[in-house]
């Protein structure tokens, strides 16, 4: 096929919108929609501003810091740092970490690293050896975002930015509906406003399909870690996959749809419940922001080693 722009050989077919691309033109169309997401996500603060970038080593977020890099280099008031959280799961993030590393070094971006053993006390290992029965991750998603966060305060970030493509942003999106969980739907990133102690996460690849991410990865040569998680099978998550999946081959564009849906409902809920004014607490045991006493990664830390005492 052709390239419905400029005739020369696709590389593409873009069902939801009917037209086949080129490499370079490819490119353009992924490049051109992140910047459009950098924008209206960082609209607030239009100068002078300092992004960490979450990097797994995995396509998504290489391809988020490659972005930010192309985007942002000439720009000498953006300020890029690129960090990694180490879960510690043996056979598996290593080669990420590797990956995360290299990349980093490739673009001249500082790179750090910060674990769950020195944090928390447990390798994710450990602590699904402690608790094997409890789906893996409700203990290290609030984990990561714990660390993430906590990095990204320590280096003055303005934004924390992550790869999460379309496909798991409108994962997201249909597991808090599901779950009837409305608080945590309002909540979801990219955030609109500062809390304290909070650095507002934002997602450049949100509007960008997993497989697209995946080409661009590889038109643009950048080297990624295409190993998964070894507790990836636990994860409710692969329900809500497979769900959204063959509803966007029924009905190409449905992925958009509900992120349209998402962007329109999110503002008045959320005004609704009056989130931005709900006041934040300072954990008790690690000064986290948390609407209790304890946040809910002290309180889960708490719970690990009751068990670990157990007999």
């Amino acid at each position: 096929m052709q390239c419905s722009i400029c005739g020369n050989k696709a590389v593409y077919e873009v069902k939801y919108n009917g037209s086949f691309l080129c490499k370079k033109h490819f490119m353009d169309f992924v490049e051109r929609r992140v910047k459009r997401e950098l924008r209206s996500q960082t609209a607030r603060k239009n100068k002078n501003i300092s992004i960490s970038v979450g990097i797994s080593g995995g396509k998504d977020s290489s391809v988020t810091l490659y972005l930010l890099n192309k985007i942002y280099k000439n720009r000498r008031d953006v300020n890029i740092k690129a960090f990694t959280v180490d879960e510690g799961i043996n056979g598996y993030r290593s080669t990420g970490l590797e990956k995360a590393k290299k990349l980093s070094e490739e673009l001249g971006i500082e790179h750090e690293i910060i674990s769950f053993k020195e944090n928390f006390g447990y390798t994710m290992d450990e602590i699904m050896k402690i608790d094997p029965k409890t789906i893996s991750c409700s203990h290290c998603g609030p984990m990561r975002r714990n660390l993430m966060n906590k990095i990204s305060m320590y280096n003055n970030s303005d934004y924390v930015a992550l790869g999460i493509n379309q496909d798991d942003y409108a994962q997201s999106i249909i597991m808090n509906v599901v779950k009837g969980d409305v608080q945590r739907y309002v909540r979801m990133a990219p955030h609109e406003y500062v809390r304290d102690g909070l650095v507002p996460r934002i997602l450049p690849l949100r509007k960008i399909p997993e497989k697209e991410v995946v080409l661009y990865a590889v038109l643009a040569g950048i080297d990624f870690d295409s190993s998964w998680c070894p507790y990836y099978a636990m994860a409710q998550r692969n329900i809500f996959r497979k769900l959204i999946d063959d509803l966007e081959n029924e009905t190409p564009g449905s992925k958009y749809a509900i992120i349209k849906f998402f962007d329109e409902t999110r503002e008045p809920l959320r005004d609704y419940f009056k989130m931005s004014e709900v006041k934040l607490n300072k954990c008790i045991k690690c000064g986290s922001p948390t609407t209790g006493e304890l946040c809910e990664v002290c309180r889960d830390i708490e719970s690990l080693r009751e068990l670990e005492a157990k007999p």
